[in-house]
């Protein structure tokens, strides 16, 4: 029996001997007590600081489509555009008649001025005629005599009429005036132009698709600055302000360090009638993260008592499929590995909720040759 237990008691202290040498070039991290209001830890969605959709406001035809998904223009460049060839003629008919329209207006003022100087009231008709010289001579001033015409009735009438010819002509330009307008804003929605500098994050057509009003064509966005959209409780709203500074634990893919120091943007003024949450956006520090990307923001809770639990670097902790623990070094300066409960993600690391003590030595970053079976990062 001895015998078969012999090669076991060697390999358990080669193992021993093993983790003090590999404990002796790591860093030791003496635990803290955590400081300050416990964090309620919120996820939400990493925005662009700027969106814009654009979808189409007339019936068409794509003709020109700027670019793909990623591509960036500058603002004013074009986007989208339909084809316009049969407004472009509905234009220049549209000219045509105005220039008809402007001449109405010349020939009326012309036939004014000369209601004015020579009126038709006091003019014979033309002829030297026997009737016309009659009709001069004795016609008329008899019926003036007699009370049965009236010569300053007359030309007032004309001049009326005159009158009225030149405003329907210049009515007539403005309502023209009004429909070029209306269809030179019609040619302008037949183009989409980029109203700020950014890149094109989806696209719903291709060029020679046929649309409809309210179609969408493309979504541009302004990617440079991003924002993380939150939804607050209301009994967390008390306490925040714009310009406020947090924290934020954005997807591992972003950066190696997950907490990063983010500023709150806006906090909308009302509360969500259904959810009873109050929406908040916050501010990326540039080039952290993409839009789209899963973060989450803690929010302190200005209700709940001040912490009293310890706080450890997430480099020291090692798992075991879920089960947490870290290496404590003992009186004899050797590591020894402790299972623990973690709490909230914090700022400073992680905070601990039982298995360690504010004073307490460990592994800052264990090497994993210090015990096989322990594995660093998140449970499996």
């Amino acid at each position: 029996m001895a015998i078969k237990f012999y090669p076991v008691i060697l390999i358990l202290t080669s193992l021993v001997l093993g983790s003090a040498s590999a404990s002796a070039g790591t860093e030791v991290y003496i635990v803290k007590q955590a400081e300050g209001l416990p964090t309620v830890a919120i996820g939400g969605t990493v925005i662009p600081y700027k969106e814009v959709t654009f979808s189409a406001q007339l019936p068409g035809r794509i003709q020109v489509l700027a670019g793909i998904e990623g591509d960036r223009f500058k603002e004013g460049d074009e986007l989208v555009a339909l084809d316009a060839s049969e407004l472009r003629a509905q234009r220049q008919a549209l000219l045509a008649q105005i220039a008809s329209a402007d001449t109405q207006i010349r020939n009326a003022g012309v036939q004014l001025n000369r209601e004015l100087y020579s009126p038709r009231a006091r003019t014979s008709p033309g002829g030297m005629g026997l009737p016309n010289l009659f009709d001069q001579m004795f016609t008329r001033p008899m019926e003036e005599f007699i009370g049965e015409r009236d010569q300053g009735a007359e030309l007032s009438a004309d001049l009326f009429a005159s009158r009225t010819q030149v405003q329907e002509a210049h009515h007539q330009m403005m309502r023209l005036q009004a429909e070029l307008q209306a269809l030179d804003s019609k040619l302008r929605d037949t183009r989409s132009i980029a109203p700020f500098d950014g890149v094109i994050v989806a696209k719903f057509v291709e060029i020679g698709d046929t649309v409809q009003p309210g179609q969408p064509l493309l979504r541009f966005a302004d990617v440079e600055y991003l924002q993380v959209e939150i939804d607050v409780p209301a009994r967390l709203r008390q306490g925040l302000r714009e310009g406020m500074m947090l924290s934020a634990e954005l997807d591992a893919a972003a950066r190696d360090e997950h907490m990063v120091p983010v500023r709150i943007a806006q906090v909308f003024p009302m509360a969500d009638r259904e959810r009873h949450t109050v929406k908040v956006k916050v501010d990326l520090p540039q080039g952290v993260s993409e839009p789209g990307m899963y973060a989450r923001v803690l929010v302190p809770d200005f209700n709940a008592p001040t912490r009293v639990n310890p706080v450890i670097p997430r480099s020291a902790i090692r798992y075991n499929g879920s089960l947490p623990g870290v290496y404590v070094i003992d009186d004899q300066g050797k590591p020894q590995l402790r299972l623990i409960r973690i709490g909230e993600t914090i700022p400073d690391g992680i905070t601990v909720l039982s298995g360690l003590r504010a004073g307490e030595r460990i592994l800052a970053d264990p090497d994993p040759g210090i015990a096989s079976g322990w594995s660093r990062g998140a449970p499996q």
